[in-house]
């Protein structure tokens, strides 16, 4: 009867197949619906649910929580959470009662008023309920460490998502700008062409736009392979397939200007918004209880049991018996060694990710101020070099300057146009890597979104 409640309730194998139907299976992307719902139900320490609209397009904040919804990475971190419940189930299991039983026979010599033997003991091990508490408090702090370092997982590619839409949005106006520097110098060579043909112009000065042309067309086409490599990643992080059809909302524009907090606003309660950082520190006093149920397991083992026996002159008896380890080689020094060694190499992880962290901060802030005044200067200069294009253009026309002062100017005014836009792209990263290192979502770097 014990051997058959028993099996009742043990786990039946079924075999899980990796074949392709398999894999087909789990990589459909989700459907509009279900992601819309899951939007608006994410649970996240960081990110907050969104109202999917994808008829207008998608904001590079929606694009995030899509990310964290479909990225099939992250499927496959979040199974970690359920490997960490399996921890944490099987450090609560205490060890099975052991059952012994032995017949004795009678097989020869003067077996008169003889009977067979027989003993029955039943032990269980006492000293399992002594470390059995810090192995459980060890295993629920891993577990509550494995799910916050899969949020940070989850945030950071959230994260990653949302720049690469804004770099989509850079690219777009990178081409569109490349696009007006191809056209202005396809009819600067059309006009080169028609004033050499009437003598007006030397070949030099063809050649000289002809060369502006071609590298004009050469980075037009450029931008363009970026723009489509660009697309490809940013459905590659949304879990959709190459061929999925996928628009930016209107509106989404890159910032010129981000107020960046104080960098003593963003150092102060950073273990405790930093997502990692309180992962290493669930992770820390999970290997302080193990340590403790480590050196706990110091104390011998002890087994209790109860014994029936019947001897062959039918003499019956019960008894209680104890067995007790003599700890004179195994004194689990090894693995208090171990422990000893893993809790300070912990130590030293959450120490050197605690500077970087305060590094990390730092070197974005200054980014954040250095191309604020890059991008000022720049915007600055931009009206200032299309005053001399158009006053190198008008000149050229009539003959006052030559070509190559021209195609100068022209270089100038295309080259700050491109910079710009670059400029832009760079400070919205540099917005995000401070997001990143503080930990948390400042709203002012993300005024550049239409919601």
């Amino acid at each position: 009867m014990c051997i058959l409640l028993t099996l009742s309730s043990c786990a039946v194998y079924r075999p899980k197949p990796l074949t392709d139907d398999a894999v087909t299976r789990e990589l459909r992307p989700k459907s509009l619906n279900e992601l819309r719902i899951l939007a608006t139900q994410i649970s996240h320490p960081t990110l907050q649910p969104v109202r999917l609209e994808p008829g207008r397009g998608i904001t590079p904040t929606q694009a995030a929580i899509i990310a964290v919804l479909a990225n099939p990475r992250l499927r496959a971190e979040r199974n970690r959470r359920g490997l960490a419940q399996a921890q944490l189930l099987q450090a609560g299991i205490l060890p099975n009662p052991q059952l012994a039983y032995n017949i004795d026979p009678v097989t020869g010599g003067n077996t008169t008023g003889t009977f067979t033997g027989y003993g029955v003991t039943a032990s269980w091990e006492v000293t399992s309920l002594i470390t059995r508490p810090a192995k459980v408090k060890a295993a629920k702090q891993n577990a509550d460490s494995v799910s916050l370092d899969v949020a940070w997982d989850e945030w950071q590619t959230a994260e990653a998502a949302r720049i690469a839409v804004y770099r989509l949005v850079a690219l777009e106006a990178e081409l569109a700008t490349a696009k007006q520097i191809e056209d202005s110098a396809q009819q600067d060579a059309e006009l080169l062409r028609n004033a050499v043909a009437a003598h007006s112009k030397t070949e030099l000065d063809l050649a000289t736009a002809e060369s502006s042309r071609v590298d004009a067309e050469s980075l037009s086409q450029a931008t363009a392979q970026e723009l489509e490599k660009q697309q490809l990643e940013l459905r590659r992080s949304l879990g959709l397939p190459p061929d999925a059809k996928l628009s930016i909302r209107k509106g989404v524009a890159l910032p010129t200007h981000l107020s960046a907090p104080r960098q003593a606003a963003l150092l102060e309660g950073l273990p405790q918004s930093r997502l990692d950082l309180l992962a290493l520190q669930k992770g820390y006093q999970s290997q302080e209880e193990t340590l403790r149920a480590a050196i706990l397991a110091q104390f011998p083992k002890i087994s209790f049991g109860l014994t029936k026996a019947s001897d062959t002159t039918n003499v019956h008896t019960v008894g209680i018996g104890a067995t007790i380890d003599i700890p004179i080689f195994d004194r689990n020094q090894g693995n208090i060694s171990i422990d000893k060694a893993t809790r300070q190499k912990l130590f030293d992880e959450y120490t050197d990710r605690v500077f970087e962290a305060r590094a990390d901060i730092a070197t974005a802030l200054a980014a954040i101020r250095s191309l604020n005044l890059q991008i000022n200067t720049v915007e600055s200069a931009v009206p200032i070099a299309q005053h001399l294009l158009d006053t190198a253009r008008e000149a050229f026309q009539q003959g006052n300057t030559d070509v190559m002062s021209y195609e100068q100017a022209r270089r100038e005014y295309d080259t700050k146009l491109l910079l710009l836009i670059k400029l832009k792209e760079q400070l919205i990263q540099a917005g995000s890597a401070l997001e990143i290192a503080g930990g948390r979502i400042i709203p002012a770097l993300n005024q550049g979104e239409n919601n």
